[in-house]
C-alpha cells in the first residue's frame, strides 16, 4: 500500500511540472489578450443569462444556464474550497493563495473560450443524443486526425472524475471533528470507521447517480446556492470579526508569492505550483470538466454559454477560497502544522472555523462538507458516465456508476496525499487536450462573439 501511494504522490508531482504551468497560466493569459479582455467586459450580462432573462426553452440541450452553472459549480465548489485551501497553505504558505488568485482570473478567459466550444461543437453519442466536451470539441472542431487528444481526455477523465479527495476528506471530517474527540470510537479502530462510512456515503450517493443529469441537475441546483451562502455567510462572519487583520494578511498574501518564505523549504517554485494546482482543482478552468457540464445547456448561443462559464471561477476561487484563506490565517492555527504534520486538509480548516466561531463554527463546517462533497460526488458521476459514454459507446456509460460507489469505498481508507496524487496527475492530463483545443479554435469563438454582442447591440460594426 506505501509504494502505490508513493507511486500516486509522485505521478502527480510530475505531471505539474513546469510545462502544466506554462500550458494553464500562460494559455489563459493569451486567451485574454486575444480575447481583448472581453470576458471581463461582458460579466454584468453573464449574470443576466444566469438569471434566466434569455433563457431558450426550446432550443437544442438539457438544462437550463442556472442549472449548468450550478451543476458545474457543484463539481467545483467543495473541498477545494475547503480542504484544497487548507493544502495550499500547508504546502506553499500563504503566497500560494495568490497562484490561485492568478489562476482564476484567467480561468474567466478560458472558461469562457472551452464553455463556448462545447456548445459550438456539440456531437452525438451512440445512442444519438447532443453531447458537449472536450472530446466533442476534438473530433468536430479540430478533425478526426486528433481523435488521439479525445481519448486521452476521456481516459484521464475516468480517472479525474472519481470522486476519491471528496470521499477521503469527507470521512475525514466525520471521524475527526466529530467522532474521536467524543470517545465514540478508538483510535485504533480508524480503519473500521472509514469503511463503515464509507459505505453509508455510497448508499447516499447511489440514490442520486442513477437517476442521470436531470436528477443531478435537479439536487445541485438546490443545494448549492443554499450550501454556498451559509458557507460565505460563516466565514464572512469570522473575517469580519478580525476585520483589523485582513489588511496583514492580504500582505502577507501578495509578499509571500515572491519569496516563498513560509512556503516548505522556502521554495518560490512550490509556492507556485502549489497555488496553480490547487487553483485548477478548485475552478477546474482549463481543465474540462467544466465544459462537459455547460455543454448540456439548453441554447443555441455558444456565446451565452461562455458567459455563464465564465462565473464560476469568480464565486468558486475568488470569493469563497478567499474567505476561506483568510479564515484559517487569522485562526494561526497553520502556524502549528510543522509541529502536528497530521492537521492538513479539511481538519486544519475545521480548526480554523472552529477558533473563529467557538463552539458551532465546526458545526456549519461539517453541514457544508457533507453537502459540498455529495453535490461535487454526483456532478463527477456524470462527467465520468459521459468520459466513458464516448470510449465505448453511450448505452454502457451507466457502468460507471458502480465503479464510482466501488471507489467512494476505496477512496475512504486511501491517505490523503495519495488521493491528491492521483486526481492532480488525472486532471493535468485532461488540460492537455483542454486547452489544445481551446488555444487551436480561439479565433472561432472570438468570430462567434463577434456576431453575438452585434445583434445584441444592434450594432453591426461592434468591434472586439
Amino acid at each position: 500500500m506505501s509504494w502505490i501511494e508513493s507511486l500516486l504522490i509522485d505521478f502527480g508531482n510530475y505531471a505539474w511540472g513546469p510545462w502544466l504551468l506554462v500550458l494553464i497560466l500562460g494559455g489563459g493569459a493569451f486567451l485574454i489578450l486575444f480575447s481583448r479582455l472581453l470576458p471581463f467586459r461582458y460579466l454584468s450580462h453573464a449574470l443576466q443569462l444566469v438569471t434566466g432573462r434569455f433563457n431558450e426553452p426550446d432550443s437544442p440541450g438539457d438544462i437550463s444556464h442556472f442549472q449548468a452553472l450550478s451543476s458545474a459549480l457543484a463539481g467545483t465548489i467543495g473541498m477545494g474550497n475547503i480542504a484544497g485551501v487548507a493544502i495550499a497553505i500547508h504546502t506553499g504558505g500563504p503566497g500560494a493563495i495568490f497562484w490561485m488568485w492568478a489562476t482564476a482570473l484567467v480561468g474567466i478567459a478560458t472558461k469562457f473560450f472551452t464553455c463556448t466550444l462545447a456548445v459550438m461543437y456539440r456531437g452525438e453519442d451512440s445512442l444519438g443524443r447532443l453531447q458537449g466536451g472536450p472530446m466533442y470539441v476534438v473530433m468536430h472542431g479540430l478533425g478526426p486526425k486528433w481523435k488521439p487528444l479525445a481519448i486521452l481526455f476521456s481516459l484521464a477523465g475516468l480517472i479525474g472524475c472519481i470522486p476519491a479527495f471528496q470521499t477521503n476528506q469527507l470521512v475525514q471530517t466525520i471521524r475527526e471533528v466529530i467522532f474521536l474527540p467524543n470517545a465514540w470510537i478508538d483510535p485504533s479502530q480508524t480503519f473500521q470507521f472509514n469503511l463503515i462510512a464509507g459505505v453509508v456515503l455510497a448508499i447516499v450517493v447511489s440514490s442520486v447517480i442513477f437517476g442521470g443529469l436531470h436528477r443531478i441537475a435537479a439536487v445541485s441546483s438546490r443545494l448549492v446556492p443554499a450550501m454556498t451562502l451559509l458557507y460565505l455567510m460563516s466565514a464572512v462572519y469570522v473575517v469580519l470579526s478580525n476585520f483589523s487583520l485582513v489588511s496583514h494578511y492580504l500582505a502577507m498574501i501578495f509578499s509571500d508569492a515572491f519569496s516563498g518564505e513560509a512556503a516548505a523549504g522556502g521554495v518560490l517554485g512550490t509556492v507556485i505550483a502549489t497555488g496553480v494546482r490547487r487553483g485548477a482543482f478548485s475552478n477546474e478552468a482549463g481543465i474540462g470538466t467544466e465544459a462537459l457540464a455547460h455543454g448540456a445547456a439548453r441554447t443555441s448561443e455558444p456565446v451565452r454559454e461562455g458567459l455563464v462559464a465564465m462565473l464560476g471561477p469568480v464565486i468558486d476561487t475568488l470569493v469563497i477560497c478567499t474567505a476561506t484563506a483568510l479564515v484559517i490565517l487569522m485562526s494561526g492555527e497553520w502556524l502549528a502544522v510543522g509541529s502536528e504534520p497530521a492537521i492538513n486538509g479539511v481538519t486544519l480548516t475545521a480548526r480554523a472555523f472552529d477558533s473563529g466561531i467557538p463552539g458551532f463554527g465546526v458545526y456549519v463546517l461539517i453541514i457544508c462538507v457533507f453537502f459540498f462533497s455529495s453535490s461535487t460526488i454526483f456532478s463527477y458521476s456524470y462527467y465520468g458516465t459521459k468520459c466513458l459514454g464516448f470510449l465505448v459507446g453511450a448505452e454502457y456509460q451507466h457502468l460507471y456508476n458502480y465503479a464510482i460507489v466501488l471507489f467512494v469505498l476505496a477512496a475512504s481508507v486511501l491517505s490523503l496525499d495519495a488521493i491528491v496524487g492521483l486526481v492532480d496527475g488525472a486532471f493535468a492530463l485532461m488540460a492537455i487536450p483542454t486547452m489544445t483545443s481551446a488555444l487551436l479554435l480561439s479565433p472561432k469563438v472570438m468570430s462567434a462573439a463577434r456576431s453575438y454582442f452585434a445583434e445584441l447591440n444592434g450594432d453591426h460594426a461592434i468591434t472586439l
